[in-house]
């Protein structure tokens, strides 16, 4: 298949698939006698594998490394693991961080009643201390 058909297949823009062909994220492909590329289902499972991933936020490393031990013939996953509970403990924290920006934000949201003229606006106020 084209390029143009793995990237409705899979819900991956083009310019994208090129991307991460070119960081190594995606295998080198076949081109065909029009020097096109021609994907196949190994292409599909492993983008699908990596849009998942960057769904979860993984970023491109973790995904290299994910993909290079799913390959390995080791004793046990536990360095899958690791990368896994490191990515959940990093979502964890921004969920923290962002529980702390909300309550913030209800703080100043709440100072104003929106009646004020805009030079005593405490939102202004607040956001310029």
């Amino acid at each position: 298949m084209g390029i143009g058909d793995l990237a409705k297949e899979t819900g991956v823009k083009v310019v994208t698939i090129r991307y991460y062909e070119r960081v190594g994220v995606l295998p080198a492909v076949k081109r065909t006698s029009g020097n096109y590329r021609a994907y196949g289902a190994d292409h599909i499972r492993r983008l699908r594998f990596v849009r998942r991933c960057r769904n979860l936020g993984f970023s491109l490393d973790q995904i290299r490394d994910l993909l290079r031990l799913s390959i390995e013939n080791r004793p046990s996953c536990a360095e899958v693991c690791d990368i896994a509970d490191r990515q959940r403990k990093a979502v964890e924290n921004k969920i923290a961080d962002l529980k702390c920006l909300a309550a913030e934000l209800r703080r100043i949201s709440a100072s104003c009643n929106g009646r004020r003229a805009m030079a005593e606006c405490r939102i202004i106020e607040a956001l310029s201390s």
